[in-house]
Formats: structure tokens, C-alpha cells, sequence
């Protein structure tokens, strides 16, 4: 079996790499089967001469591999037919922007394993960058409430090596008395937990939040039922919410009254309550005046993120009485940092983490038989058509959606 990492061609240029040099080692040593080549790159974070000094030949040619891996989406023009592919195609919510690389994946007979549906027997996804979106989001969300208030200067992440680095540059400034809501604990949000934690800043239970002053800063992680309520009163359990969403209301208002400085990295589903809505954020009780939007769903759950911010410009400002961006140094304007490519400013790292991960539990179903079903559950297309579990697709790739 013989994989190939691929040169990333999409732009702007990602840096990531499924696989990091110490990790393809390890594969080989492991499978005495296995094979693995780099395709020579000027762009990803580890240099061609780290994986030929571990081993690993760097080739100009990859079409005698059984198995491609990527980041993002390869360009069509790109694609080298009847191969197995691994990449983030964002076509699963059939995105417009990808129906025809969709489309193209199926005329050249390509079978498609995508990151985002590479899932356990639970369901749970098995390989991600999420936890990296929560560091870097919840970093550039502190840089954004030092620039907003004029407090401080924080380096932008992407000039930084790794997170230790970030730790340290958060280290060097000191934070007023401000109230710190961060929504989510999956790996978004407890990856931006890790950087409250660094910073030795107070968590606070949800009642003292709420109720309680502070001569230091403080944050409060909360999860769907602290910002959510049945609209019938009814208590229950988070499943219930999973289940039913549609019985359930924002009470996120509660927290906006008191919070300076909101971290988004909640899952937002389909049917579920906005958090805050445009109307909400009119009310003079509405009190955040920085919001780091992790999770980055346009025109959705949190209404002050109106559009997706860049690595290159990650602030902008939202006005909630016009809802019109505005800059973010507007004295009436929310600060947003909504950037949604998070892990690419910190490619070194979370090329690491996504690479322990793929080797962890991907890499073993080639040569197990599968024996747990994770290359199934993620096969979206073989023979020319979409697998079973993808066929809802088959009207996006046909052009008929």
C-alpha cells in the first residue's frame, strides 16, 4: 500500500500536512507493507529535507500511489483519476461552491474519503483540527480585546511558532476585571479553555457569573442547557436538546448582560436556537463588546458575525443598531474576529496533533480489513457513484440542487 502526501494547490496556501515527517517514519516501521511518499512542496510547514532525513522520499509524481492525502480540496484540474483521495471536500452540506469538484471526483471514478466523516462506531469524529481553531481562536480573541480597548498589543498568531509561544505572548499582558463567556466543550472549545487556563484566568460557575462581581478576570465555559431553556420549562437532559431542539429557546441573553468578551466554539445544529439574534444584540442590556467567533457560522447563531474575517484581516466591527459592518474601533461597534481557517496559523502543531491522530485510527484499516468500519463510514464515493450513506447527495452533484 503506498500513500503520498500531496501538495496542497488550493488558495491561499494552506501549510498544513496530514502527515508530519516523524509520523510517516512511523508508519513504515510499523507496516512492513506500507509505503509512504511525500510530493515535493514549497508551501507546507515541514520542509522536503525534514521527511527525506526520516526516511521518506520527496517525489515531483505521485500517480503510482494507491492513496492520496490532503488538507483541502484538490483543484479538478488536479485530481488524478481512480485514486483513493483523503481531503476536507466541503460537499457534505452540499456547499454550492463545491458541487463541480464533487462532480468531477465522480466522473474520474475517484474513491473520496473525507476528514470531516472519519467517525467511531459512535459517531464520534475521529481526526480533526478543531482543537487548534479553539487555541488560535481564543488567542486572536484576546489580541482583538487588546486592540478594541486599547490595552494592549499582542503579535499576530500567525508570526509565532507554535503554542507555547502564544502561552508565553498572552503571559506578557495584563487583563482588567472583565467576565470571559466561552460557549462549547468539544474540542473547539476546550482547546480555547486551554489558553483561559494558561493564562491563570479564573473559571467561575455559572450561578457566581451570573451574580457576582469580580476584582479579576474571570470566564465560564457553558454548555447548550445553560443557554438554553425548553419553552414549556421542563428541565431535562441534553439528549432532549440533541433530540428536539426545536422545543427549546435562547436564554443566552442572561450571559450577554454581563459578559465583555465572548469565545464562540460551540457545535451549532440545524433547528437549534440562535444564541443571540440581531434584535438582541440592539438591547442596551447587551453587553459584549469583543466577540472571537470560532465556530464562524454566517448569518447565524450569533448574529454579530456577518461575514468570515482573513488570517491577513481578522477583525472588523459589527454595529448592532444599523447591522452593518462598521470598523472595529467604532466606539459603537462589536469587535468580531470570525476568521474560519483558525489551524493555518498554527501549521506546525496542528499538522502534529491531526497526524497522531490519522495514525492512530485511519492508517490501521488498510491493513486490518477495517475491521471497525472506519473507512466505510468515511467513503463517500466508489465505482463512479456515491456510497449508500452519501446518495442525499446525489441531487447537489448532479446539478440539480
Amino acid at each position: 500500500m503506498k500513500f503520498g502526501l500531496i501538495k496542497e494547490r488550493k488558495n491561499p496556501p494552506d501549510r498544513r500536512v496530514v502527515l508530519s515527517p516523524s509520523a510517516c517514519k512511523e508508519i513504515v516501521g510499523t507496516y512492513a507493507d506500507a509505503v509512504v511518499v511525500a510530493e515535493s512542496s514549497d508551501i507546507r510547514v515541514f520542509k522536503d529535507a525534514q521527511y527525506e532525513k526520516e526516511g521518506i522520499p520527496v517525489v515531483t509524481d505521485v500517480n503510482d500511489c494507491d492513496v492520496l492525502l490532503g488538507v483541502k480540496e484538490v483543484p479538478v484540474e488536479n485530481l488524478i483519476p481512480n485514486k483513493k483521495y483523503f481531503f476536507f471536500s466541503h460537499t457534505i452540506k452540499k456547499q454550492p461552491y463545491n458541487r463541480k469538484l464533487l462532480k468531477a471526483i465522480l466522473e474520474k471514478n475517484i474513491e473520496l474519503y473525507d476528514h470531516e466523516v472519519i467517525t467511531g462506531e459512535n459517531g464520534q469524529r475521529l481526526v480533526a483540527f478543531g482543537r487548534y481553531a479553539g487555541i488560535v481562536g481564543a488567542y486572536n480573541g484576546v489580541r482583538a480585546y487588546g486592540l478594541k480597548t486599547e490595552l494592549f498589543k499582542l503579535p499576530k498568531a500567525e508570526t509565532l511558532p507554535d503554542q507555547r509561544a502564544l502561552i508565553d505572548a498572552l503571559n506578557s499582558i495584563e487583563l482588567p476585571a472583565i467576565k470571559i463567556l466561552l460557549t462549547g466543550k468539544g474540542r473547539v472549545g476546550n482547546g480555547s479553555r486551554e489558553m483561559l487556563e494558561a493564562m491563570n484566568i479564573k473559571e467561575v460557575s455559572v450561578e457566581d457569573y451570573l451574580n457576582n462581581t469580580f476584582e479579576e478576570a474571570v470566564y465560564c465555559q457553558v454548555d447548550v442547557l445553560d443557554y438554553n431553556k425548553r419553552k414549556d420549562g421542563k428541565v431535562l437532559d441534553r439528549n432532549d436538546f440533541y433530540q428536539n431542539a426545536e422545543e427549546y429557546e435562547s436564554d443566552f441573553m442572561r450571559f450577554a448582560k454581563v459578559s465583555d468578551f465572548y469565545i464562540a466554539g460551540h457545535f451549532y445544529g440545524d433547528g437549534a436556537p440562535y444564541l443571540f439574534t440581531r434584535e438582541d444584540a440592539k438591547s442596551p442590556e447587551f453587553n459584549i463588546k469583543v466577540v472571537a467567533d470560532v465556530s464562524c457560522d454566517i448569518d447565524g447563531p450569533v448574529a454579530s458575525t456577518i461575514r468570515a474575517s482573513s488570517i491577513a484581516d481578522p477583525i472588523y466591527g459589527y454595529d448592532p443598531q444599523t447591522e452593518a459592518e462598521v470598523y472595529f474601533m467604532n466606539p459603537a461597534a462589536v469587535a468580531v474576529m470570525a476568521v474560519d481557517n483558525l489551524p493555518c496559523e498554527l501549521p506546525k502543531d496542528a499538522s502534529d496533533g491531526f497526524g497522531e491522530s490519522f495514525v492512530k485510527y485511519v492508517i490501521p484499516a488498510f491493513f486490518n480489513g477495517d475491521s471497525n468500519g472506519v473507512l466505510e463510514r468515511a467513503r463517500m464515493t466508489q465505482n463512479g457513484k456515491l456510497t449508500e450513506r452519501y446518495a442525499y447527495l446525489d441531487d447537489y452533484a448532479n446539478g440539480d440542487h
